[in-house]
């Protein structure tokens, strides 16, 4: 075994530290620190790892090109392993590369498609899973034509595809569809084309920079009916502002106030609970990555991948009680179980909703 090996951080939200996931980005790198430094303290793994970063402004203000030379620094640097990037459309970007060079890869992004054989996933939502649990919702609270808007982009459009599947499933009708940018400030003429055909349920679907441009339209419109969010809607998290904008609103999540697992870390930690979904984000992906060093047969790229494929049934504390991370020969998504919550912004605080 090496004395030391390093693992990279690629930084893909660095264009969006003003809405606070570019401040999410870099507390990763803390957990994924304390996680190591655990199983070396535990006499796990002997060699030091060094963590080395690169930035890149990726999509959506930014390029593709931007993340390949970011994720090539950190492949040029010596790195063994890499950790992002943390949005879809740049994960999309990343996979292909990491085909090509053969470096094991940890996105924690919410494109399913940004899997491979060094390419492994842990999921933040998913383009997939995500659409399905909003039309479930919506219609079990009795909406029958819905009014989509989603962002104009790779992911907004797949997000639409797997809504439409599900909404002619349940019987639901998309009664009229509009895109707008990913960074639109400004929604109101999309929203009022969707609200002429008098739907019964509103759906936006994206990034979430254009969330707010979203809600203020439906606000000013007097439109009060059942209205729900992707993952986006989790900004509010980290800024006031988003929750009480997206007053009302329902949205996918990914931590649940009966998840043991994120209850214990939270007592340990004293947390605060704005900061709970990044603590169970954070708590999971670096013990992912800990752990696939700590199994891996050797700290080369091959054996990276191997020890990644090795971690199994570890307790999640995201998602649902019962939610486990884990990967294997084929499998590259890490959360297996319930591990996308229903949840509701009201008054500036979000509540977590039944199931249904």
């Amino acid at each position: 075994m090496p004395a030391s090996v390093k693992v990279g951080v690629l930084n893909d939200m660095a264009d969006l530290s003003d809405v606070g996931d570019g401040d999410a980005a870099d507390d990763i790198a803390g957990w994924l620190e304390r996680e190591v430094a655990a199983v070396r303290q535990a006499g796990r793994l002997a060699a030091d790892v060094e963590f080395v970063h690169a930035y890149a402004l990726g999509f959506p203000s930014g390029t593709a090109e931007a993340v390949e030379h970011a994720y090539r620094q950190l492949v040029d640097a010596g790195c063994v392993l890499i950790v992002g990037p943390a949005l879809g459309d740049n994960a999309l970007v990343a996979a292909p590369i990491a085909e090509q060079l053969r470096m094991p890869t940890i996105n924690w992004a919410n494109a399913e498609r940004a899997r491979g054989r060094w390419m492994f996933h842990h999921q933040v939502g998913s383009h997939e899973d995500e659409a399905i649990v909003i039309a479930r919702h919506l219609h079990g609270l009795g909406c029958r034509r819905i009014g989509v808007i989603h962002d104009a982009s790779p992911a907004g459009t797949r997000q639409f595809k797997y809504l439409a599947d599900e909404a002619q499933i349940l019987g639901m009708e998309i009664a009229a569809v509009e895109s707008v940018s990913p960074m639109a400030d400004d929604a109101d003429a999309a929203v009022a084309k969707v609200l002429e055909t008098a739907p019964d349920g509103f759906v936006h679907l994206g990034l979430g920079l254009a969330a707010t441009a979203v809600a203020a339209a439906l606000a000013q419109a007097s439109w009060h009916g059942p209205r729900m969010m992707n993952i986006a809607g989790l900004r509010g998290g980290y800024r006031e502002d988003f929750a009480r904008s997206c007053d009302g609103w329902f949205y996918v999540d990914m931590h649940s106030d009966g998840n043991r697992t994120l209850q214990a870390l939270l007592s340990g930690l004293g947390g605060a609970p704005r900061q709970t979904l990044a603590a169970a984000r954070g708590h999971d992906l670096g013990r992912l990555v800990a752990e696939g060093l700590a199994r891996a047969p050797d700290l080369t790229r091959e054996g990276l991948r191997t020890g990644l494929e090795h971690v199994k049934w570890l307790p999640a504390a995201q998602g649902h009680e019962g939610t486990l991370l884990g990967f294997g020969v084929h499998d590259r998504g890490a959360l297996h179980g319930r591990y996308l919550v229903v949840r509701q912004w009201l008054n500036g605080k979000t509540r977590e909703i039944a199931s249904t």
